[in-house]
């Protein structure tokens, strides 16, 4: 045993331990206080990076959830405005059939409708002109596709609602947003008409007396003679119920027969004759039923690349085979010309692409694009009756009626997608991507939080031992401190 009083070693080492104590209590007191377990970087290097790339996403997530809002609210007022619209087209329609009914409408009465049909034309192009959020326009253009017709020789009418889906070179067949480019069709099958080649022969033509009393019964409709009267008379009258029957007659003077065919082009409609007196034919007459055109149409996408699309004619049963449209509902109308004249790729319309953009994620990339196309009158309706549009409507004229009923059909289909693809676009992604983004941020914060936070339970029991440590400590010392006066007791 050695006794030393210039170096006492007890002393130290009760003194180390009790600074060693007191630091772990002050960080103990520290970690209570502010409820972190993490407070400077030295006290977990690597559960502070782990941390703050946590809290980063977290802070992300919480924007994204605030944009996906925004994005519904845009959503909601864009389809707030469609509403109305559709409410304006509906009385358009009302005020078309009302005018078809011309056996009771003068000029007066039909002139009133169509005065109430351009008031409401005009209060559609002044929603499309003034909707907003914000200061961004919603529905004038600006915010989807436009498309128009550059040969219109070729094309009776276009429309693209944003969204094709196609094949880019070899890839599989997917949905891609429409970009700005020109658009190429080549009719791979052609429209045809239902024809019906009769085989009874009047060879004085036109002028010959039918001489046999018969009816004769067209897609329902039945078509009376008592025989006396010409054949080019029975054929008038056949042509003066045509917007009933669906068929128009004329007279084939090479083989002086009549020859009936469908107004419409395609497979929805036919010709379907009861001719029991063979006034037309004898039941061997030539039919044919009517075909569908079928087109290759190239587009390019929002990447630049070009998509290739299959439109087909005919698909919905009241549409003429030169109506053609692919598995979105964009259009393509062939005119007559065009049908037999687009076998070979043809560059006949353009696009011109304007999207809203929301970002709906935490990182670069996750995004989500939604095209609300332009609802003004001229591009509305179109595509049913060539080179015309919803602002092309008049009802005084002979046969307006009916075309402004094909128009404001067509108008209501395109406002009604629009309107569905919102509505998708708001429940199926926006909504969807709050609720789960929503419980990405619960559990990344349960994560942040079990490495960055204080456990109470844990560090109290910590603090009460370092507490302990320390008054003992501090004892202890006293004591190492008092031991080198037993020196003393050698030198007495």
């Amino acid at each position: 045993m050695s006794l030393r009083i210039n170096t006492n070693m007890s002393a130290l080492n009760a003194l180390r331990n009790v600074e060693r104590s007191a630091e772990g209590f002050s960080r103990s007191i520290e970690k209570l206080a502010s409820g972190l377990r993490i407070n400077r970087s030295a006290d977990d290097p690597a559960g502070l990076i782990r941390s703050e790339d946590l809290r980063a996403q977290i802070a992300g997530l919480e924007q994204a959830i605030m944009n996906s809002q925004d994005a519904a609210n845009l959503v909601k007022t864009a389809e707030g405005a469609l509403e109305e619209v559709h409410n304006l087209l509906r009385s358009m329609r009302q005020l078309a059939v009302a005018s078809g009914n011309t056996g009771t409408n003068d000029l007066t009465a039909l002139q009133a409708n169509q005065n109430q049909i351009l008031s409401a034309i005009d209060s559609i192009n002044r929603i499309a002109a003034q909707t907003q959020f914000g200061t961004k326009k919603l529905l004038d253009g600006t915010a989807g596709v436009s498309s128009v017709v550059t040969d219109a020789t070729m094309l009776g009418g276009i429309f693209f609602s944003g969204v094709i889906r196609g094949q880019v070179g070899t890839a599989a067949a997917q949905d891609y947003a429409v970009g700005t480019g020109m658009v190429t069709v080549q009719v791979v099958q052609q429209a045809a008409r239902a024809e019906l080649v009769g085989n009874t022969a009047y060879t004085s033509g036109l002028d010959t007396i039918i001489g046999t009393a018969g009816t004769v019964v067209i897609n329902g409709v039945s078509f009376t003679t008592d025989g006396n009267e010409t054949i080019g008379n029975f054929i008038n009258r056949i042509n003066a119920a045509s917007s009933v029957t669906g068929v128009v007659a004329n007279f084939d003077t090479f083989n002086n027969v009549v020859v009936l065919r469908a107004r419409e082009y395609g497979a929805n409609f036919r010709v379907d004759v009861s001719d029991a007196q063979q006034l037309i034919h004898d039941g061997n007459g030539t039919l044919t039923a009517g075909q569908n055109a079928i087109a290759r149409v190239q587009i390019t996408n929002s990447n630049g690349n070009t998509v290739v699309v299959t439109f087909q004619g005919g698909r919905a049963s009241t549409d003429s085979g030169l109506r053609l449209t692919d598995e979105k509902g964009n259009v393509i109308l062939l005119t007559e010309r065009g049908n037999d004249a687009l076998n070979a790729a043809t560059a006949v319309a353009r696009t011109t692409a304007g999207q809203l953009e929301f970002q709906i994620g935490a990182n670069a990339g996750q995004v989500a694009r939604l095209s609300i196309n332009n609802v003004s009158a001229q591009q509305l309706g179109r595509g049913v009756v060539a080179g015309k549009s919803l602002a092309d409507i008049d009802v005084t004229k002979a046969g307006g009626a009916e075309e402004a009923l094909k128009i404001i059909d067509a108008a209501i289909q395109q406002i009604s997608k629009l309107r569905g693809d919102m509505g998708a676009f708001q429940k199926n992604i926006l909504e969807s991507n709050m609720r789960s983004l929503a419980i990405a941020k619960e559990n990344l914060t349960a994560t942040e939080s079990a490495i960055r936070d204080t456990n109470f339970a844990e560090e109290i029991s910590r603090f009460t031992r370092f507490q302990i440590l320390q008054q003992a400590g501090m004892s202890v010392l006293g004591q190492a401190n008092f031991a080198p006066q037993a020196v003393l007791q050698l030198i007495r």
